[in-house]
């Protein structure tokens, strides 16, 4: 509000600012070949099994920028979608952030901006600016976060054919899921992105003090305490710890064939946030206004699965099932395989048909009902477009 007034106050001696408003919006089914599990996207509480479901893959937003003068501006982006916090669908405020252009190289944000976390990560909920339906929930499950509550410096510049982005954020975020398990983190991050013609080069490096609040987990570490593992529960504390995650990433779009591969590895102090490595590679041909596609995700957890200290029968068996299934990340692998038909000059069609074989577990599935197994495949169309 103090930021918007001294902005109405500029504008009131000034000529009125120049206001501009543009969306976008994915409308789309998705269904599976099962009903023992649900497939989603990150942050849902539900998702699609043998009947087909619009609220997995479909969104709408609003993009709202005032102009005030050659250095000053005002951004605004409103995104609809189902939330795994409400499991309903809700609108979220993702962007709202002053700018200020300080020469023609480098700018400043304040506010609530996107973080530089993926390559994907101004782009990952407008799915028309990408050639697959959805990003891949291996890689884009490690961190969920949209934005935060801060600001970030950005410089770009061309040297002959090359022209460099670097963008360095710093803010505070908050991501609730149903459960409900809520996670609170400072977030400090960088990357560098290199365009050189067709290709694309990136790497990323994003730094957190991460807290994880949930009623389950203070049951659990009390119990624990309780049974004299107290040394356990400290291994397991949820509060302030230290996060990283490091990604690069490469695209090319050359003589009509495009290439994507994203890698990414996170590393968090408690094991409740297990070490994860995970990566995905695309594959496309362009034939006019279509592209045929072909996409590998996969993810592996680097940290015990386990805990070595904690009795695997006995009266204490139950409460170690508990504490090992906390410290599993769900592993799985997804083999797609789709086409984007850009039908229009703003809007196109896609299918896509995914094989996601869960490793050790469910997965990402959630729902599951007891024998759930894979591999499942999920059936999705849909129609991107922007405006």
């Amino acid at each position: 509000m103090a930021v918007m007034a001294a902005f109405a106050c500029r504008a009131q001696a000034q000529d009125a600012p120049h206001v501009t408003v543009s969306g976008f919006g994915t409308a789309a089914l998705t269904r599976t070949n099962t009903d023992g599990g649900e497939f989603s996207r990150v942050d849902q509480a539900s998702g699609a099994g043998k009947d087909a479901r619009t609220g997995v893959d479909s969104n709408f937003g609003i993009q709202a920028n005032a102009r005030f003068s050659d250095a000053w501006s005002f951004t605004a982006q409103g995104l609809a979608r189902k939330s795994g916090e409400r499991d309903q669908y809700g609108a979220d405020l993702n962007w709202a952030f002053v700018k200020y252009k300080i020469n023609d190289d480098v700018s400043a944000r304040l506010g609530r901006i996107g973080m530089p976390i993926y390559m994907l990560s101004d782009s990952v909920n407008i799915g028309y600016a990408s050639t697959m339906l959805r990003p891949p929930t291996e890689m884009y499950r490690q961190v969920p976060l949209d934005y935060a509550d801060g600001g970030d410096l950005l410089y770009q510049h061309s040297f002959g054919e090359t022209t460099a982005t670097a963008q360095f954020a710093y803010g505070s975020a908050r991501n609730t899921t149903a459960g409900p398990t809520s996670a609170n983190a400072n977030v400090m991050a960088a990357q560098l992105q290199l365009e050189q013609g067709p290709f694309t080069y990136r790497v990323a490096y994003s730094r957190a003090r991460i807290s994880l609040h949930s009623a389950d987990i203070t049951a659990m570490l009390d119990a624990l305490r309780q049974v004299g593992f107290g040394a356990v529960a400290d291994q397991l504390n949820p509060i302030d710890n230290r996060g990283t995650f490091a990604s690069a990433g490469f695209t090319m779009d050359y003589h009509d064939v495009l290439a994507q591969a994203e890698y990414g590895k996170r590393k968090v102090d408690t094991a409740l946030a297990p070490d994860t490595s995970a990566w995905y590679v695309m594959l496309g041909y362009r034939w006019g206004k279509w592209v045929p596609f072909y996409v590998h995700g996969n993810v592996k957890q680097d940290s015990p699965r386990a805990v070595a200290a904690l009795p695997t029968n006995g009266p204490l068996a139950p409460l170690s099932a508990v504490v090992n299934g906390a410290v599993k990340s769900p592993l799985q692998s997804t083999d797609s395989v789709g086409v984007r038909w850009d039908f229009y000059k703003s809007a196109a069609f896609k299918l896509q048909v995914d094989r996601v074989k869960p490793r050790d577990g469910v997965g990402y599935f959630l729902n599951t009902k007891p024998g759930f197994s894979g591999p499942v495949t999920v059936y999705a169309a849909a129609i991107d477009f922007v405006f």
